[in-house]
């Protein structure tokens, strides 16, 4: 088998820069992204900060009460008549049940948090 030949090189214009440095390489196929000048990589604000954990925080609650529905469902098909698995069904559903309501509330709890903490 032959060696490829390298790849050339981009070539710019003469007196002309590309619109941002290429990424640094390191090790076998590790790369490092520069990061783009004028830009900042940081929330604004302490409030932007709660806003994403709030919107993060209520996907992932409606997540997993989406799998403990999805558990508890076919725990209840799979029961057939079985008082314990029934329970542990019921149980599952329960949480899912929680789940969404932590989910539907955690902005109102975020809210209520800021106002009592002055903000």
């Amino acid at each position: 088998m032959k060696p490829r030949p390298p790849r050339p090189r981009r070539r710019t214009r003469p007196g002309s820069q590309p619109s941002h440095p290429p990424p640094a390489r390191l090790g076998a196929g590790v790369a490092v992204v520069a990061a783009v000048p004028g830009h900042l990589l940081a929330a604004a604000t302490i409030a932007a900060v709660i806003a994403n954990a709030t919107a993060w925080i209520t996907g992932i609650l409606a997540a997993v009460a989406t799998l403990f529905l999805t558990i508890g469902g076919l725990r209840y098909l799979m029961a057939g008549g079985d008082p314990g698995e029934v329970e542990k069904a019921k149980t599952a559903l329960k949480s899912a049940a929680i789940g969404y309501a932590l989910a539907i509330l955690a902005p109102v709890i975020v809210t209520v948090l800021k106002s009592v903490a002055g903000g």
